[in-house]
């Protein structure tokens, strides 16, 4: 990773945009919906680091090389991040290709190096991203003091989140009836239903590009991941990052079975066939076993 994605909140922030090109109209209308305060500033002004007194980001189109270059010496004289549009040698930082749902917003960055490319991704991701995302987040930032009080342990408070994201509650605020989704919002937290845990096992021999989109799924998705020693590294980046790491030594049939028990989704990344009498130990116990091989 080259570069660290990061996101800034707006609300009240200012953010100037220097110039009178294509590029600086492109910024406005990009951030005409934020909440930003916007400031323009054209000719000499941007010459000058009091037209950037208080802005934290300066967008700076620079089809000028002398205006693209004195604009950006006087942002950063004013302590703010700058943004020439086709220059990343004096930039703080890139603008990525930006999905914008509200509440919910994704960007593909190359880092500068090829903006086509990110814009050719976001076009494909965009279709993958319902219009209703958005309220969907809102809806659940509304209920996040809520859901945390109710459950406090983090496995517990994923698992509710999975199954209510995958549920009713989300189906309402994508269709646009969010007071039926805060009624049935309310009602999941208030009958606090303890979704049931699982072990999966997926191959992890490798290479990555074999796995099933439902096994790639299911290691973003893991509370606990148990490898085999030889499991693939790239296999094994695409579990989620803050899962629990359980040592292949510990992860014994009983270990899983308490693991889902109390609730949590565990991943046995395995290199050979899944070990039959674990998963007979596993079954025998009423613990949903699901077997999740490789495309091949």
């Amino acid at each position: 990773m080259d570069a660290f994605p990061a996101y800034f909140p707006l609300a009240g922030v200012k953010v100037v945009i220097a110039g009178s090109g294509e590029a600086a109209e492109a910024k406005l209308r990009l951030l005409a919906s934020s909440p930003a305060v916007l400031v323009r500033v054209e000719g000499p002004d941007a010459f000058l680091p009091g037209s950037y007194s208080g802005a934290r980001l300066v967008f700076i189109d620079g089809e000028d090389e002398a205006f693209a270059k004195a604009a950006a010496a006087a942002a950063r004289v004013a302590r703010a991040l700058v943004n020439v549009t086709d220059r990343p040698e004096l930039c703080d930082f890139t603008t990525p290709a930006v999905i914008d749902r509200g509440e919910v917003v994704a960007a593909i960055g190359t880092g500068g190096a090829s903006p086509m490319l990110a814009t050719m991704l976001r076009n494909d991701i965009e279709q993958r991203v319902p219009e209703g995302t958005g309220r969907v987040a809102a809806l659940f930032r509304k209920f996040q003091d809520d859901v945390r009080a109710k459950f406090p342990e983090l496995h517990a408070r994923r698992a509710f989140l999975r199954e209510t994201l995958s549920g009713a509650v989300a189906q309402a605020a994508q269709a646009g009836d969010m007071e039926q989704a805060q009624t049935l919002f309310r009602a999941a937290i208030a009958k606090g239903p303890k979704a049931a845990g699982k072990v999966q096992f997926v191959a992890g021999r490798g290479p990555a590009d074999l796995l099933t989109l439902r096994a790639s799924r299911a290691l973003a998705a893991a509370d606990v991941l148990a490898a085999d020693e030889g499991a693939d590294p790239d296999i094994l980046s695409m579990a989620r990052r803050d899962a629990d790491r359980l040592a292949p030594a510990a992860a014994t049939p009983q270990a899983l079975i308490d693991l889902a028990r109390d609730g949590r989704r565990v991943v046995r990344l395995v290199v050979q066939a899944p070990p039959a009498a674990e998963a007979q130990a596993l079954a025998a116990a009423g613990i949903p076993v699901e077997i999740l091989a490789s495309a091949s």
